[in-house]
């Protein structure tokens, strides 16, 4: 009898002994990316399994630091853009760098917090106002050399978000994007601070224009364009028409993402609908040549295989691999979350009387809860405290500078004094409250005179006890640039405050500009600003 039958049984089953000595475990399949199922027992399942890695579709800026982060230095305080790394002051006219681990913005142009990507932002002007007169034509502007050129005749879009302060300094804007075919064109203008936008001078072109307004918020928001040549550089700022107002106009840019627009195209929108609503849809573009399949938190939502999803499988995070001739890539994730309102109320129930809270009637003092729906079909929780009350009686001290007046309810107040005032609640009992009304006694001067003699040497705020501490006093030319910066000055001393100096040199007599924060007796904080005559 021959022996090799024999040898070949003793070699398969040596090769099914593994070296541990274990009995021999089938072996698993690959991973299978779109059955919802850990097909190689890995623990990963789909497009969460390295097996599934397909290329992701996301916009990379061609604008190096798009969003500010990358710097060589804290900013300090205005005009310190060179801290931002790559970044270009484009303008003669100064933007101003801010950023969290150092100066964020001037005390009276506060920025909407937070910044919409990171840590740094920039702000800039569309025109100003010093001490009443208009220049229109300060116009500040920042720009880059880009990483890769926009090549002619292929379309690229441009997301950004804007920053809006206080309305009255954040007028609606229209926001101008400028490109040029050589990088030596930044900074433009000569240096010339009346020189505008950078079109007034050779060798750039608008590539767009977009107008959007808010409100101490960020807005964001984009421009489409295809160049008709070859893109090297480009700046970004207000548009070109002169804006004179009586006021400086100021914003603030961030987060700067530029790509050809085919890229951005490839992204997960929504059909506009409310995420509560049964209708709310998610969609990318489709094309007969691709196939499509949707994962929710990377495991395949089985049959949707369409370019657009209604959604009805819950919050998470969604996603869909894009399969064609080239090959397979992925969406960014849309990050579906259903809202859930929490509102809060008092109402005072008086004696007596009951409310009716939902299903509930109320006749007795307590918070209670109750879950409505809103108009959107999402879940509201209404928290209602009630209180149950006879007439009421209240005082209510209250201080305010000559300026200003103090509100309550529908009531209005400008001058000191006691005043009584009967509200009716919502659920018509009467409120009797005592309004005691003060002024701040703060004065603050508007001239001084450093010669020496012991007399109105320094510029300072003073007070009565009312004042607690001047919490930082600045003090501008007037062009801006920060002359005296004082820190927690005790209130009413002669010998602290501004002495007309600025780094040990004397500054010429004029008119400067100062703004100061005060804490008060009462616990808060208040702001004034004004102007100071320095009498050499």
């Amino acid at each position: 009898m021959s022996v090799w039958p024999i040898l070949r049984l003793f070699g398969a089953l040596i090769l099914l002994i593994p070296e541990s000595g274990d009995p021999a475990r089938p072996v698993l399949p690959p991973e299978i990316c779109d059955n919802a199922r850990d097909d190689d027992e890995d623990g990963l399942i789909d497009i969460n399994d390295p097996d599934c890695t397909c290329t992701l579709i996301e916009p990379i800026s061609r604008i190096p630091n798009p969003s500010f982060e990358d710097r060589s230095c804290c900013p300090a305080g205005i005009t310190q853009l060179h801290c931002a790394d790559t970044w270009i002051q484009a303008s003669a006219p100064t933007t101003d760098y801010l950023n969290t681990c150092g100066w964020m913005g001037w005390d009276n142009l506060p920025p909407p917090l937070p910044f919409p990507d990171g840590q740094g932002a920039v702000g800039f002007r569309d025109g100003r106002n010093i001490m009443g007169q208009a220049e229109p034509w300060w116009k500040e502007y920042v720009g880059a050399c880009l990483l890769a050129p926009l090549e002619a005749g292929i379309p690229y879009r441009i997301e950004f978000h804007i920053g809006f302060t206080n309305r009255s300094n954040s007028p609606p804007i229209s926001v101008t994007f400028f490109g040029t075919t050589d990088c030596k064109n930044l900074p433009f203008g000569n240096n010339d601070q009346m020189f505008g936008c950078p079109t007034n001078g050779p060798g750039w072109i608008k590539l767009g224009e977009v107008g959007l307004s808010g409100s101490n918020n960020w807005v964001k928001t984009r421009i489409d364009i295809t160049p008709r040549e070859d893109i090297q550089a480009i700046a970004i700022g207000p548009a070109c028409a002169d804006r004179p107002a009586s006021t400086s106009y100021y914003y603030f840019i961030d987060n700067l993402i530029l790509d050809e627009q085919a890229v951005f195209n490839y992204q997960i929108t929504d059909n506009g609908e409310s995420p509560c609503s049964n209708s709310f849809s998610l969609q990318v573009p489709a094309a007969d040549s691709l196939d499509y399949q949707w994962y929710k938190d990377g495991v395949a939502l089985i049959g949707e295989v369409q370019p657009q999803l209604q959604v009805n499988t819950g919050e998470g995070n969604y996603q869909v691999r894009i399969s064609g001739s080239d090959g397979c890539k992925v969406t960014n994730i849309y990050r579906h979350s259903i809202p859930e309102e929490f509102s809060f109320s008092r109402t005072v129930l008086c004696e007596g009387e009951s409310l009716r809270f939902g299903p509930q009637l109320l006749n007795s003092a307590g918070t209670y809860l109750d879950t409505l729906k809103t108009a959107e079909n999402c879940d509201s929780i209404v928290q209602l405290e009630v209180i149950a009350a006879y007439d009421q009686e209240n005082t209510v001290s209250a201080k305010i500078f000559e300026s200003e007046s103090y509100k309550l309810e529908n009531f209005s107040f400008s001058r000191p004094g006691t005043y009584p005032i009967l509200l009716t609640s919502s659920a018509g009992c009467d409120s009797l409250v005592t309004l005691n009304l003060d002024l701040y006694k703060v004065y603050t001067p508007n001239a001084f005179s450093p010669n020496g003699d012991g007399i109105n040497d320094f510029f300072t705020i003073m007070g009565e006890d009312d004042l607690v501490e001047i919490k930082s006093l600045r003090v501008f030319d007037k062009w801006g640039n920060l002359a005296y910066l004082g820190e927690n000055l005790v209130p009413n001393e002669p010998s602290t405050g501004w002495d007309g100096t600025f780094e040990g040199r004397t500054l010429p007599g004029g008119i400067y500009v100062y703004s100061v924060v005060m804490l008060m007796d009462d616990g808060l904080e208040r702001r004034l600003s004004g102007s100071i005559s320095l009498i050499r």
